[in-house]
């Protein structure tokens, strides 16, 4: 009896901790919204580039989508960092979120046409990075406010496995309403799911600036990015995420790869396999508040995520292909969990929001690189070499950035100055928005 129990306790042990569900109720409104929002997103991620290939049939032509979403993602991420130290963040989300779905409604127009355009593809794409840019410095730096610091941990790997669920959920149903039901069907329910996801947004309490906020400028954007430049821990968790995104996101080009295997019917499976993965590790994930050296999770991981998509492009049998890529998304969620927890247990409140826009290139610009390089790579050398020598390059890459920078590996948030102070901060109830 003493070793069953013992063994149930250790199973319950690596369960999810629930922590940050029970003790907000803004958190739970949040996590519901982002399962509803992620589904109608994946459909639409799926649907679009698959309707450029369909019109061009040319992977530099799908590819070219990550240039055209690089500039305003840039500069719109920038700016709604410092929005969202200035502005409510509630009405930013809301605003942008409405603005996502109006864009998700021109796709649907556009594609119920007879002959549909090419050129809206573009122009939407490049709107939706950029309303993405200003809505999500508001999202991220929104979690510290309305969780206890001490549960922070928990709350990313909670936010990860709500992630990946809709990643999981999306794609798999995106690859079969488009093949049997059209590209149309599958914009109408993103259509849907962001209508449903604003009605949420409207019940999240109100989020005005801290007291120390300053109105958006280039000075004070200039002043988070010298703050980042300044902690070796945050530029660290910035760099490596950039260079395995740019070296090893090959997901633009997963359409040729399919074609190539002769698996049509796995494309659906190659965007969700990685989510597979990152759903396996959120859902045994109660391990991770247990432990305080985030940044060995953020090197460890993308050098996984590297290896296994080096794999995925080396093996020609598919479901090789589809092993090794949940093997890669398991990587990528140990990664982006160290990500977040030092994130947000080491950023001071009044620089919160224009860190999150620096955290939104950090974690955007790369895959939007990355399908600029694998596309034009595939175009030269052919998808599988695309991809392997892809992950090779993250491997190394990363490898060199840890060595090059020792304290993202020594974090411990016991120990690290600024994890020490935001607690101290958090307990006092300095976090506290200020009142009308």
């Amino acid at each position: 009896m003493t070793s069953r129990s013992s063994l149930a306790a250790r199973l319950a042990a690596l369960l999810p901790d629930l922590s940050p569900w029970r003790s907000s109720a803004d958190f739970r409104l949040l996590w519901v919204q982002g399962i509803v929002t992620y589904f109608g997103s994946f459909m639409a991620l799926i649907a679009l580039p698959l309707q450029i290939k369909d019109l061009t049939g040319s992977p530099l032509a799908v590819g070219a989508m990550g240039a055209v979403e690089l500039v305003p993602l840039v500069i719109c991420g920038l700016y709604g960092g410092a929005l969202a130290d200035a502005a409510d963040r509630r009405k930013i989300i809301l605003v942008t979120e409405a603005g996502l779905g109006l864009l998700a409604l021109i796709l649907l127009v556009n594609a119920a046409l007879p002959d549909p355009l090419l050129w809206p593809l573009y122009v939407v794409a490049g709107g939706v990075s950029a309303l993405a840019g200003l809505q999500r410095p508001a999202l991220d730096s929104l979690m510290a406010r309305i969780v206890p610091h001490e549960q922070l941990p928990a709350a990313a790997a909670l936010n990860a496995l709500r992630w990946q669920a809709g990643a999981i959920m999306g794609p798999a149903l995106a690859g079969l309403v488009v093949a049997y039901a059209g590209h149309a069907t599958a914009y109408s329910v993103t259509v849907v799911t962001f209508a449903v996801s604003v009605l949420m947004c409207r019940r999240l309490a109100p989020a005005p600036p801290a007291e120390k906020g300053q109105k958006p400028s280039l000075r004070g954007i200039v002043e988070g990015a010298r703050y980042a430049w300044s902690r070796p821990v945050l530029l660290g968790t910035y760099a490596i995420d950039m260079a395995a995104m740019f070296f090893a996101f090959p997901n633009t080009i997963f359409p040729f790869l399919a074609d190539e295997l002769d698996a049509d019917w796995s494309l659906g499976l190659m965007y969700a396999a990685g989510s597979v993965g990152s759903l396996v590790l959120g859902l045994t994930s109660g391990w991770t508040s247990r432990v305080r050296r985030h940044g060995l999770f953020v090197v460890c991981g993308a050098a996984v995520w590297g290896m296994a998509i080096a794999a995925a492009g080396w093996f020609g049998n598919v479901w090789l292909v589809l092993v090794c890529l949940g093997f890669a998304g398991a990587g990528d969620m140990l990664s982006g969990l160290g990500r977040s927890t030092i994130w947000n247990q080491t950023i001071p409140e009044e620089l919160r929001g224009r860190l999150a826009g620096i955290e939104v290139l950090s974690y955007s610009v790369g895959p939007q690189l990355g399908q600029v390089r694998a596309g034009g790579m595939a175009g030269w050398t052919g998808t599988r070499p695309a991809i392997w020598t892809g992950g090779v390059a993250c491997v190394a890459s990363v490898a060199l950035l840890a060595a090059a920078l020792p304290k993202l590996l020594t974090y411990d948030a016991a120990t690290d100055e600024d994890a020490v102070r935001r607690r101290a901060q958090h307990t006092e109830g300095l976090d506290a928005a200020p009142t009308a």
